[in-house]
């Protein structure tokens, strides 16, 4: 496991976090908000927490007391505030995906039973019908855009104003409110289909253990500048980007949509961002492009090989200009919830962007290890965070085996699961279902999810993530989805097939083709080259081309068994 680098303050729960940093950094920005007439709102970390004890005591004050309130919608702050003023006296809080069609997000209502739910405009019309239903528990709808209360819903913004006044009366209900860190808190459903997602409970104890753990090895302070991207419901986002912020005392700024993330980075002079591996495969080829422009790759590529061996600060010194690409103030760029190209990570690092992966889990709250400035390995996920222990069980010749993670961040369990939570917990150990190896010196290397392993009839394991890797890399393919299917004459032996997802445009420009006939041919000659890459029992046998997108989860995860089922279909 790392060691730890920086101190930290020590908390119990998400509220003591609030109350201890607030005495460090309350005339600090908090947050910048910029308007539709492109003005800029700063909120300081007192008024923040302001704000949210107003809230709180407002809530308390309409009976919801230990009741289960849900938060919906885009990025930003009204969310992170509702999330606080729930979490942190009120009640146990339940963050919903805002791309959930209607029928999942009733159906995650009625589970759920919340009595409350915050939203953004855009679920208003959806959430008025769902609050009619019988089936449900849902009373109260608070819109976070409306500044007044009307027929019948809630408006945030007139709620903080009610508990300031409150507050001002006398009312401590929510300022004395006390946490019981070891109980569930946070509600989070898994990723999948309504009936088969499971309800991750977490503890202001899981959440906390790891904002400390991550704040202990990664350099970060009060003058950094967050870039909030991911969707804010899913954990990553949530404790790496929002909570991981308010700690640290820091500023966090909203991305404007993923073609804006570049200009965001200059506008907000951005120092910190965690997002995933297509983004900073976007921001690295925006930056190639431009090099490329000037007629410098070349000069760029021998710099490069020149400081192999040098600092990251003489790296970063040598591509200022690079740098100023993208705000000239990035200090850490963190990629998670998907596998990093190792090239691209090296290409990042050689030019000295602090580029690092991190790796974790909805059950870990979610960070289980990450790259650091004193541990990095290109390829790898870093060391296990200080408090966790990780190990490897049923290891292969490969030394090759599941991935299990101990620690204070490992949830509670699956909320009135009790047959998914014996699967996956076993003790204090959680099963993650990721493959991975440990070498000597305690570095993470993820091979793939165990589940989506394809087992050759000779035995041997193929890992459809490691090869998409290499597809990805074929000049006109967006993405692609290795998957094993049975020759009807021998069920037991089973051929690699991948579907590959190509941008027309591309293809006709880089290949000359314009058929349908001619593009499979194009990039089947290209998939013979990845095959010859390759052990033979590891070749490609069979493609399918569409231009239709993967299914894939809202922070970019392939579904699996969801795209093989939509492949099923079409050819039968």
């Amino acid at each position: 496991m790392s060691e730890r680098l920086y101190e930290t303050i020590e908390i119990d729960n998400i509220k003591d976090m609030l109350n201890k940093t607030n005495n460090l950094y309350c005339n600090k920005p908090a947050y910048k908000i910029k308007d539709s007439n492109g003005n800029y709102t700063i909120f300081s970390h007192k008024e923040v927490r302001e704000m949210v004890d107003a809230l709180g005591t407002a809530l308390i004050d309409m009976g919801l007391k230990d009741k289960r309130i849900a938060v919906i919608g885009e990025n930003r702050y009204e969310w992170e505030i509702a999330y606080l003023s729930i979490v942190c006296g009120t009640g146990i809080v339940v963050p919903l995906d805002k791309s959930l069609p209607e029928n999942e997000l009733e159906s995650l209502i009625e589970r759920s039973e919340v009595e409350a739910i915050f939203y953004s405009k855009k679920y208003e019309e959806v959430l008025t019908k769902i609050k009619y239903s019988e089936n449900n528990k849902l009373k109260h709808l608070i819109t976070m855009d409306s500044k007044q209360h009307s027929e019948g819903i809630y408006s945030q913004s007139e709620l903080i104003s009610k508990g300031k006044n409150l507050i001002a009366q006398g009312n401590k209900e929510f300022l004395n409110a006390k946490i019981d860190s070891e109980k569930m808190s946070i509600m989070l459903f898994t990723s999948g289909t309504t009936s088969s997602s499971k309800v991750v409970a977490l503890s202001h104890k899981n959440i906390c253990s790891n904002l400390m753990d991550i704040g202990s090895i990664l350099d970060v302070s009060s003058d950094d500048i967050f870039l909030s991207i991911l969707p804010i419901h899913h954990v990553f986002e949530c404790t790496v980007g929002f909570l991981f912020s308010l700690y640290k005392g820091a500023q966090t700024v909203f991305c404007d949509g993923l073609r804006h993330v570049v200009d965001n980075l200059k506008e907000y002079n951005v120092s910190i961002m965690a997002c995933v591996p297509g983004i900073y495969e976007r921001i690295f080829g925006m930056i190639r492009k431009q090099v490329e422009k000037q007629g410098k790759l070349e000069y760029v590529l021998q710099k490069e090989e020149e400081l192999r061996n040098s600092t990251m600060e003489e790296r970063k010194k040598a591509f200022k200009e690079i740098h100023d690409l993208i705000g000239g103030n990035v200090k850490l760029f963190i990629s998670g919830a998907a596998a990093l190209d190792p090239v691209i990570e090296e290409k990042y690092r050689l030019l000295g962007i602090n580029l690092v992966q991190g790796y974790g889990l909805t059950e870990t709250s979610p960070v289980v290890a990450v790259g650091t400035k004193k541990y990095h390995k290109i390829g790898s996920i870093g060391k296990a965070v200080p408090s966790d222990e990780v190990k490897i069980v049923d290891v292969n010749k490969e030394g090759i085996g599941e991935l299990v993670v101990k620690g204070p961040n490992v949830a509670l369990g699956y909320y009135e699961d009790e047959n998914a939570t014996k699967e996956a917990f076993d003790g204090e150990w959680f099963y993650t279902g990721d493959l991975a190896k440990i070498d000597d010196e305690g570095y993470i290397f993820i091979c793939g999810r165990k589940k989506s392993v394809i087992v050759l009839k000779n035995g041997k394991n193929i890992f459809p993530e490691e090869m998409e890797n290499l597809v990805n890399k074929i000049e006109g393919v967006k993405e692609s989805f290795i998957f094993g299917k049975q020759l009807s004459d021998d069920k037991e032996n089973i051929k690699i097939n991948v579907e590959v997802v190509f941008d027309r445009e591309i293809v006709k420009d880089v290949y000359k083709v314009e058929t349908e006939e001619e593009i499979y041919k194009a990039l089947l000659e290209k998939i013979k080259e990845v095959n010859a890459q390759m052990p033979k029992y590891k070749a490609i046998r069979g493609m399918i081309i569409t231009e239709e997108p993967l299914i894939k989860t809202t922070t970019n995860k392939i579904k699996r068994q969801a795209n093989l089922d939509a492949i099923n279909k079409l050819e039968n």
